[in-house]
């Protein structure tokens, strides 16, 4: 019978990872500032695990009556027990939040930012925002009363409400006031040399008498609803005679009416207010949380910007822009010398940028293919592809229109792409296309030559400067030719099963991680040297992490870098008392999936696109690529080892799955593995300059990494670790 004890409930391992985003907003070593940001990312987490994952269980609870209750495979709790524990938690984590939040205010209080108290106000300020109130916020307010004659009305996603509890001649009714659509939600005051700042919602609910007649008000509260936000695309929807792409327009009409599933009240919740929403949204009071900190922490975003405006450069990061190459630089030269791997955000997304443009005017240019998952807003790699299919060039672009909250931008790129002349496809219907892949590809002289790029991360200008992420270039032919088969079976729905150096899930992805593993664990059994080192975003896919236990029961170390969920326990005695685990969460979101395994001096080494999560592994199209090029598998070793030596940005898991922060031992410096990035890879365009040949490659290659331990090792001699 297989040993259950080292798994970890995918949602509360979610939980933990929210938590360890919330408490940087009270880190010392975080700027405050970036301590507002944390608190309002933490808070816009939340959001989204109650609309997908929250609302994936609710849904699954709602027909539990009509069949007996699925239990998930590695902790084996039915929906409703997860919801149970998932409700005091969340209450707990609310509850770390609002003594940050209140600590936070104080901290920006002495720096000059002091948050307005409506409740707290003298005659003069009550005045003043009496007169305000009235000019600027009465004209535009929609009241309503929900009595017997007046129907409930719909309360959107994530909006703020004032309810109000009124007294008529003959009954009780609730008034509602809808605030976070119309308004700026925040209000500056300069006043002594002190920014005064606060938000709409409280002035209106501290002026709510001049709405309603004062004398009828009996409670009021601000409140908060959000939904379920997990659709699905049913069987049919991707046949021939649909229009795949209005379906999905119509799919998105209908979140915005899906099913509550938590509401929020700010500092209180009066009774006969918590009824009635609780009865019209049919939510029970487990779903109701009320919190001291306000409904949406994102008014930080701005008051941040407001901060960067007054010029308070102390209160943020240290400015750290993407190093650029050196002027000429030309990815596509380049990569015809060697391998190319970029990393973001230290290193520019422009040289790739640069690429695609130069190929959309290359006469020897064929045809560009590109799976595109979330762009952004203003996408010049959009653009690039339009301007090839504009040049008569074949563009194929794989757009998935399932890519959870970016569906409309991508509904809308997909119609330009489109009018460019691009061939757009969607994909299978039964999974969801979350790889990176892009292929170009020429012909001269009758003679068809590839570059690939496989990449951990969207093709996104934005997120490419928030993201670590890792971009592999190569002109490589096998490899050209095994993507070029990936893009014709997507073109078809067909699945990839036959690579060589590509992981392509869902067929030939986990099956090579687990050959590997299993090679692994045959060579520590003769007694070989062996290690493995895994980093990803999260884990919960059972067979991989059973395959963990065995590692750590035949004596391979295995050290695993994991950002968010990780359903498995570290050092478990007799179980996985050689598994590693720890997290980083820092200024960067840690986004790379590098996956290592050494036997001897023997290193293989891949990046991918997916994660260790069932959906990944079995329910997504991901592509990874096994990197052969011995500098290019130096950098990814130097950034693994740069990672397990941090202790700034690291937690480490114990064996009852919480976290505890890594602390420097006495004398050792401190190692914030993502801004040492910013050295480790300063060497790669400086080596760039020239465009040496390809014997003067090998000996420089030969030279600099002679050392054992390359980058790092040089990078530890400088700092004098």
């Amino acid at each position: 019978m297989k040993d259950d004890s080292i798994f970890i409930n995918r949602e509360l391992s979610w939980l933990d990872f929210d938590k360890r985003v919330l408490v940087l907003g009270k880190d010392k070593n975080v700027p405050l500032a970036e301590q507002m940001k944390f608190l309002a990312i933490y808070a816009s987490n939340l959001d989204e695990f109650f609309m997908v994952r929250v609302g994936s269980l609710y849904d699954q609870t709602l027909v539990q009556h009509k069949k007996k209750a699925k239990q998930e495979n590695k902790t084996h709790l039915t929906p409703e027990q997860q919801l149970s524990a998932i409700m005091p938690k969340t209450s707990e984590l609310q509850e770390i939040c609002d003594k940050t939040y209140a600590k936070l205010l104080e901290a920006l209080a002495a720096q000059g930012y002091r948050k307005l108290d409506f409740s707290h106000l003298d005659k003069e300020q009550e005045r003043f925002w009496k007169k305000y109130f009235q000019n600027e916020l009465f004209p535009v307010l929609s009241p309503q009363i929900i009595d017997n004659c007046h129907p409930f009305p719909f309360l959107r996603n994530k909006e703020v409400y004032l309810g109000v509890s009124l007294k008529g001649k003959n009954e009780h009714s609730l008034g509602i006031i809808p605030i976070s659509s119309q308004f700026d939600r925040l209000i500056f005051l300069k006043k002594d040399g002190v920014l005064h700042f606060g938000l709409v919602e409280e002035l209106i609910a501290h002026f709510a008498g001049q709405v309603f007649a004062a004398d009828s008000i009996q409670k009021k509260c601000l409140f908060r609803v959000t939904r379920n936000a997990d659709l699905t695309v049913g069987e049919g929807m991707m046949d021939q005679d649909v229009d795949y792409r209005q379906v999905m327009t119509e799919l998105l009409k209908k979140r915005r009416k899906l099913a509550a599933v938590r509401i929020q009240f700010y500092r209180e919740a009066p009774a006969e207010i918590t009824r009635v929403l609780c009865e019209k949204l049919l939510l029970p009071e487990r779903q109701c949380f009320v919190q001291q900190s306000p409904l949406d922490l994102s008014f930080f975003f701005k008051l941040y910007g407001r901060m960067q405006a007054d010029g308070r450069a102390e209160l943020c990061y240290a400015p750290a822009r993407p190093m650029l190459p050196p002027a000429g630089y030309d990815l596509a030269q380049a990569v015809q010398q060697g391998d190319v791997l970029l990393a973001y955000p230290y290193q520019s997304i422009r040289p790739f940028i640069a690429m695609l443009q130069k190929a959309a005017n290359d006469p020897e240019v064929v045809s560009i293919k590109m799976t595109l998952y979330r762009m952004a807003q203003d996408s010049q790699i959009v653009q690039a592809l339009g301007e090839a299919a504009e040049n008569g060039k074949e563009v194929v672009a794989l757009v998935e229109l399932r890519a959870r909250f970016d569906e409309q931008n991508n509904i809308d790129w997909s119609k330009q792409l489109e009018q460019a002349g691009c061939t757009v496809i969607y994909g299978f219907a039964e999974y969801k296309v979350h790889s990176k892949l892009t292929l170009i590809t020429r012909k001269k002289e009758g003679r068809y030559s590839y570059i690939t790029q496989v990449g951990t991360g969207n093709y996104n200008e934005k997120t490419s400067e928030l993201y670590t992420d890792l971009s592999f270039i190569t002109a490589e032919d096998a490899i050209g030719e095994e993507a070029a088969n990936v893009f014709k079976n997507l073109a078809v729905q067909k699945l990839t099963e036959d690579t060589t150096d590509m992981l392509v899930a869902p067929l030939r992805f986990k099956s090579v991680i687990l050959d590997e593993m299993d090679r692994i664990i045959l060579a520590a059994g003769t007694g070989r040297k062996t290690r493995i080192i895994l980093k990803n975003n999260s884990i919960s896919d059972r067979d991989i992490m059973e395959k963990l236990s065995q590692a750590s029961q035949a004596g391979v170390r295995t050290d695993m870098i994991v950002r968010g969920i990780c359903c498995v326990r570290a050092g478990v005695p007799g179980l996985t008392d050689n598994l590693h685990i720890r997290s980083i969460v820092g200024r960067y979101l840690e986004h790379s999936r590098i996956y290592c395994f050494q036997e001897g001096d023997e290193t293989r080494i891949y990046i991918a696109s997916g994660d260790f999560l069932t959906r990944n592994t079995e329910c997504r199209v991901e592509v990874g690529v096994r990197i052969r090029d011995e500098r290019l598998i130096r950098k990814l070793l130097d950034i693994l080892e740069l990672q397990l030596a941090d202790n700034v940005n690291a937690r480490e898991m114990r064996a009852d799955g919480s976290y505890q922060k890594v602390k420097p031992a006495e004398g050792q410096p401190l190692v914030d593995s993502q801004m040492k990035m910013y050295a480790l890879l300063k060497d790669d365009w400086a080596a760039a300059k020239p465009q040496p040949s390809p014997a003067e490659t090998t000996a420089k290659v030969q030279q600099d990494f002679a050392a054992p331990r390359g980058f790092l090792q040089r990078l530890r001699a400088k700092l004098h670790w």
